[in-house]
């Protein structure tokens, strides 16, 4: 993604959210275990709402390991033309070796680096416009990158006061913690996402709430790495070691078990999870 992932941030590419999980990076750790069950079905809600057409140029924005710009791709066929762009090198290099036929940039979403006159039919920023500092500039760049009459979407979670798995296990992690603010869900609200878009002068600005009920085989995984993030957010966590960080991972983990076990349906994990989709015309 071109704003660090919430997660790379706050996670050392070293920590593994468990022993099975081996040596593994963050990135390879958010392709395997997060980017299916969780980040893929609203790449797929995002192209049911932007339909595209062959011939459209598509640039996936903040792309992470490029689940969006993937999508895009196998939407498109061979001869569709997608860009993504990301800030992590690490995200880039695992969305390089699972796709390697897409153009893979490294970049700011507030300083696109896109090629002279280079403009695409397609334009989608996928949960990273929480994470950019300077979004008024990450959203003049989003303009600058659309063709006349192309689409823009952006998609941002809403507040986890409204999806009850993540409210909880945030819960849980602040009796030991303290409050946290969690970025992911920072962008909660459309109404300043959409006056955002207005501004820097895209027109015909819609946004709806879309939930979706997502489904992990194994919900240990995702509890780990959303226990690591929510660490990672605290203000606690700034005054830890390393092996105090660890330790209250831990203890987290085992705390929110209740949590895991209540969404729990005998054959995996499954939640409500809701997310803005906002999209405008250049």
């Amino acid at each position: 993604m071109s704003s660090p992932h919430p997660d790379s941030v706050i996670l050392s590419q070293n920590q593994a959210p468990s022993h099975a999980m081996g040596r593994a990076s963050f990135p390879e750790m958010y392709e395997r275990w997060l980017v299916g069950p969780l980040f893929r079905p609203w790449a797929e809600v995002t192209f049911e709402e932007v339909r595209l057409s062959p011939g459209h140029r598509v640039l996936d924005i903040a792309c992470g390991t490029g689940i969006v710009a993937r999508v895009a791709k196998e939407r498109l066929g061979a001869a569709g033309y997608v860009v993504g762009i990301d800030i992590s090198p690490d995200m880039l290099a695992v969305a390089r070796t699972v796709a390697p036929d897409i153009d893979w940039r490294a970049g700011n979403a507030s300083a696109l680096p896109l090629r002279d006159g280079e403009q695409f039919d397609v334009v989608v920023c996928q949960q990273g416009l929480q994470f950019v500092p300077d979004k008024p500039a990450a959203a003049a760049e989003m303009r600058r990158a659309l063709a006349q009459g192309g689409m823009l979407a952006v998609a941002t979670w809403r507040s986890d006061e409204e999806i009850p798995f993540f409210r909880e296990l945030r819960r849980v992690a602040e009796r030991l913690l303290g409050p946290i603010a969690d970025l992911r869900h920072s962008f909660g609200n459309s109404a300043p996402l959409e006056a955002l878009l207005r501004d820097v002068g895209f027109h015909d600005v819609r946004s709806r709430t879309i939930s979706r009920i997502i489904r992990f085989e194994d919900g240990a995984p995702l509890l780990r790495l959303n226990t690591m993030a929510l660490v990672g957010m605290s203000a606690a966590c700034k005054a830890m070691t390393d092996q105090e960080r660890k330790r209250v991972v831990e203890d987290i983990v085992s705390g929110s078990a209740a949590v895991l076990q209540f969404h729990s349906d005998g054959s995996g994990v499954a939640f409500e999870l809701s997310a803005n989709l906002a999209t405008a015309k250049a």
